[in-house]
């Protein structure tokens, strides 16, 4: 298995901003894509940001502009830098990773998340 961690998150003002980190650890493992996802009404998780492991992104409309997702592969972290941070952007961020081992073996873990907190 591999396994997620995530820290980074807080309180902030309405406009300010928080970096958010997950640390991907484990043996003999390769990471695809990453992504961070929140909850969202009406579904389980939504999608937040994702990046491959060659750097593509992809965004929900609603952090276009004012989030951005990088990840270092030798390290097997990726980042999600906030900024102009909303009221509603208030929520629980879960990391996400699509791995695979040379057994072969395929999987996706997620991070336990952590708490975003902006006030008005």
């Amino acid at each position: 298995q591999v396994q997620l961690v995530e820290s980074g998150g807080g309180l902030v003002q309405r406009g300010g901003s928080l970096r958010l980190s997950c640390a991907a650890s484990g043996t003999s493992f390769r990471i695809n894509d990453m992504a961070w996802h929140r909850p969202a009404l009406g579904t389980h998780r939504e999608l937040v940001a994702r990046i491959s492991r060659g750097g593509m992104t992809t965004y929900v409309d609603s952090v276009k502009g004012r989030f951005t997702i990088s990840r270092d592969n030798a390290k097997n972290t990726v980042h999600l830098q906030m900024d102009s941070l909303k009221p509603e952007d208030t929520a629980f961020y879960y990391c996400e990773a699509d791995w695979m081992k040379p057994v072969p073996d395929v999987g996706r873990s997620w991070g336990q998340g952590t708490q975003v907190t902006v006030s008005s």
